[in-house]
């Protein structure tokens, strides 16, 4: 079915994997098609606690195809076109601020890890940005580049990332267009840990069995709705919905599997999450 990714599962773990190496995973209409059918896939799946998202070859994204890029300048086409792919990933119960263009991600039902294992720039930047945690290689190199092409902060960037980094870093790295390495983006929060390059994988997979080993799939979901719902919602909206919440929660078997495996001092047996595809 996949053209330009690799789609590998192993419980717990989905792993979608960017395959124009020779291209640096540049961004085609096909393979951003790809990236959101194989999210879908993973959501639907019962086996995956988490997601990885990561490249092939010696980085993670390029950004837009630039050949795409230049037809679009030259007004006879774009990243676009081809057969589609037809998927829905994301929980619709969140709204429309979650369903617009690459906002789907944020709505997506379970953990997703970028693997950042080099360049990461342009618009395989934003995909990164939506991704709930990026986990760089020491040798990632970043960079937004939309000023040097004479765009604007893409898809919901301008959004994500003062969020993430505060505004005047946001600022400055939209502005500039500058080049940063792993260790000055994990300095300003741009990444959540820095790896060395070959332990990049094995680490953000660990990472995600940890979470299928020691946290309810359910809470993960729900915390992850909480957390990016909640960006948008007045302190007395957000908890009175973490109130609800926390009420539902009491009354789940997860709850009680929690407390008895504490009690019994053994690993828990939470429930996978079901969802139709």
């Amino acid at each position: 079915m996949y053209e330009e990714l690799i789609y590998e599962v192993e419980d717990p773990i989905a792993t979608i994997t960017l395959n124009r190496p020779e291209r640096l995973n540049a961004l085609t209409g096909r393979l951003l098609d790809e990236i959101r059918h194989a999210v879908a896939a993973a959501e639907a799946d019962e086996r995956v606690v988490g997601i990885i998202l990561t490249g092939a070859g010696r980085g993670f994204s390029a950004g837009a195809d630039m050949q795409g890029l230049k037809s679009t300048a030259e007004g006879t086409g774009g990243i676009g076109g081809g057969e589609r792919l037809e998927s829905n990933p994301g929980d619709p119960s969140l709204g429309p601020d979650f369903a617009v263009t690459y906002s789907y991600l944020l709505a997506v039902r379970k953990p997703l890890i970028a693997a950042i294992n080099g360049p990461c720039a342009g618009l395989g930047w934003v995909i990164a940005m939506l991704c709930d945690l990026r986990f760089a290689s020491e040798k990632a190199v970043f960079t937004t580049a939309f000023a040097n092409r004479g765009l604007i902060a893409e898809h919901g960037s301008s959004w994500i990332l003062p969020r993430l980094i505060g505004p005047a870093n946001a600022l400055d790295i939209l502005w500039t267009g500058r080049k940063f390495d792993a260790a000055e983006a994990d300095k300003m929060g741009v990444v959540n840990r820095v790896f060395p390059h070959d332990e990049l994988l094995s680490e953000t997979r660990s990472y995600i069995k940890g979470l299928a080993a020691h946290s309810a799939p359910a809470s993960l979901m729900i915390m992850k709705q909480q957390v990016y719902k909640h960006l948008m919602a007045s302190l007395g909206e957000a908890m009175t919905d973490s109130n609800e919440l926390m009420a539902e929660s009491l009354t789940r078997g997860d709850f009680k599997e929690g407390v008895d495996s504490f009690l019994e001092k053994r690993p828990p047996r939470f429930e996978r999450i079901k969802v139709d595809a």
